[in-house]
């Protein structure tokens, strides 16, 4: 590669590679997989921010945050997978100069903006769980609004800074990508010129965006349990614990196997083949889409309310919303945070 060079043709494209080592007969197969986690993605997402819409009862600040995630997970869904699919289904993995870029942006925004929800879901059960009678005038409509649109906003910032830094820089051989998607790690290895400086840049950009979230969502939940051992008892305190340990599992798969990847190239005796880098990438990137609207709204009891009704009446059989209202301690914890489970 060159390294010193001043006189380069510009790569005018690139091509997405995939997993390099995966034969060709099973192109087929892992093109309906990426298919399936799309539609799965889309279509699980897609039916939360409908069910917002058209009830009422939801619109409060928890559920404002979850439609912000279903969103950000529909748009990372549909930036990522609709070219691997392609290369896998018709063997065609080119990407123009410029759309890799744009696609490398928003794999990275998406990704920043994710860490900066979970960070204001964190914000939000820690102010109605540790300060519940403040909450209803800290906590309104209008603020989680505000604090959603600001997330939609700043997260552009910092992969902003990166792409414009990368597509500054020459491009003058090879222009394989070995990855799932533009990112600023696969490109990196593309540039005729030594990247260190910008690399280093972006890895810290990027610990910063991920891990100062990390931090205030450990500290919320340890301030959440001990609320809760205080005020809650038994059955409730056992409820709480596999909430946190659900949901702390869904925050383990967004952070660790980033981190790892990411501090990968810095440590000499690490190494991970290709395959396992994209395959850890790809997991961590479609799997929490996949399931969020399982974890965070299909366990909620006010969402499986709606749900019942709607089939009701689907069926023709008259609502009744009289049951006893068990598990509010877990409905808080997953969604609903405007009651309190010791009222």
């Amino acid at each position: 590669m060159c390294r010193n060079c001043t006189n380069y043709t510009r790569v005018s494209e690139f091509v997405i590679v995939g997993f390099p080592s995966l034969q060709p007969e099973y192109f087929v197969l892992v093109a309906w997989l990426f298919f399936f986690l799309y539609v799965t993605t889309a279509v699980g997402n897609l039916l939360l921010v409908v069910m917002f819409t058209l009830e009422r009862s939801l619109h409060e600040p928890m559920y404002i945050i979850m439609v912000s995630l279903a969103l950000s997970d529909i748009g990372f869904a549909t930036v990522a997978l609709p070219k691997l699919i392609a290369r896998y289904w018709w063997n065609d993995g080119s990407l123009g100069f410029h759309t890799c870029f744009f696609q490398m942006h928003m794999i990275h925004y998406f990704g920043s903006l994710n860490s900066l929800i979970l960070l204001t879901m964190a914000l939000d059960r820690y102010l109605a769980i540790c300060f519940p009678l403040r909450y209803p005038t800290m906590m309104t409509n209008q603020t989680m609004a505000g604090l959603t649109l600001f997330c939609w906003g700043i997260a552009h910032i910092f992969p902003g800074i990166s792409t414009i830094n990368f597509s500054l820089m020459p491009f003058c051989g090879p222009n394989k990508i070995i990855q799932a998607f533009c990112t600023t790690m696969s490109l990196k290895s593309l540039v005729c010129v030594d990247t260190s400086r910008q690399y280093s840049l972006a890895f810290a950009v990027a610990m910063f965006i991920l891990y100062v979230p990390l931090a205030f969502i450990i500290f919320s939940y340890i301030c959440i349990v001990i609320s809760v051992l205080r005020m809650a008892k038994g059955q409730g305190r056992m409820k709480t614990f596999s909430t946190c340990a659900t949901q702390g599992c869904i925050i383990s798969i967004y952070y660790i196997p980033r981190f790892f990847v990411y501090v990968t190239p810095f440590i000499p005796n690490l190494t991970m083949t290709p395959d396992k880098s994209i395959a850890t990438t790809v997991f961590y990137s479609l799997f929490p889409p996949v399931i969020n609207p399982f974890i965070y709204c299909l366990r909620t009891k006010e969402i499986k309310q709606i749900f019942r009704r709607w089939l009701q009446k689907r069926k023709g059989i008259p609502d009744n919303d009289d049951e006893p209202n068990h598990g509010r301690l877990d409905s808080l914890l997953l969604g609903d945070s405007s009651h309190l489970p010791w009222h």
